[in-house]
């Protein structure tokens, strides 16, 4: 119990530049005194408890702002940040090492009781706040959700989710596997670059439309000089535009480049 106790400190320690000294984070963080209680409320939901179980779970919420149902289940080194406000639902499970802000709800869309209604979170998931992952998939290792993301479908190990409803973008490599979780380091608030794909579109199709006036300013300057060596010059308009005129730079400074 207590080198659980310790590794959910030294997670706290190891996530949180704020966090100063073992005390404050036992005595302060109401993150971590969800989980310890989460946990004895777990054990009384398992052993057939039920009614103990969720009133340790209220008194836990009135405590700590953070609502988790007993019959949910929380892996090691889990860190609530701040996390007020955050749902956690019956059947929703949560990784190792997860971390998850303010305002989060791991929720579900289906009313049919014993069935898989909550999402699966995978090792090292980062959901950022106020995001909202509702339904009975799994979100793969190493996933980030931004912040007020509305997650209903999978999200692949190593990609972020951003968006209403979320939309699933990979890492840049395309690999999203162990190998490449282990080479990924935390980022808080799920905060990495290059995570919005409408920016991302906005860019590519700028740079495209920049290529395209780059050929066409290159197209008249070679029909100029062909036609400078014919005794008559009169197939060229006049209005031709020789020079480039497409500011890529100042559009893509204005979608966030």
């Amino acid at each position: 119990m207590f080198a659980r106790l310790r590794s959910d400190v030294q997670c706290i320690l190891d996530r949180d530049p704020a966090a100063r000294t073992v005390w404050e984070v036992l005595t302060c963080y109401p993150g971590l005194h969800a989980v310890v209680l989460h946990r004895r409320a777990h054990w009384c939901w398992n052993h057939g408890f039920k009614w103990l179980a969720r009133f340790v779970s209220h008194v836990a919420r009135g405590l700590t702002g953070i609502e988790i149902h007993p019959g949910a289940k929380i892996g090691e080194r889990v860190f609530f940040d701040h996390a007020m406000g955050v749902v956690v639902g019956e059947t929703a499970e949560i990784g190792d090492g997860c971390t998850i802000y303010q305002g989060v709800t791991l929720g579900g869309t289906s009313l049919y009781k014993g069935t898989k209604r909550h999402p699966t979170l995978g090792r090292d998931v980062v959901v950022s706040a106020g995001a909202k992952v509702l339904g009975g998939f799994t979100v793969g290792d190493g996933a980030r959700i931004g912040s007020n993301a509305v997650v209903i479908k999978p999200v692949p190990a190593g990609a972020t989710a951003v968006g209403i409803p979320a939309r699933i973008i990979m890492p840049k490599d395309g690999n999203a596997g162990d190998a490449a979780m282990s080479t990924r380091s935390f980022s808080a608030y799920g905060v990495t670059p290059d995570v919005d794909p409408v920016g991302q579109a906005m860019r590519g199709l700028i740079d495209s439309a920049s290529a395209q006036d780059h050929q066409i300013a290159l197209l008249w300057q070679a029909i100029e000089k062909l036609s400078a060596n014919r005794e008559t010059g009169d197939c060229v308009p006049g209005d031709a535009s020789r020079t480039e005129c497409f500011e890529a730079a100042k559009l893509n400074e204005l979608v966030g480049k």
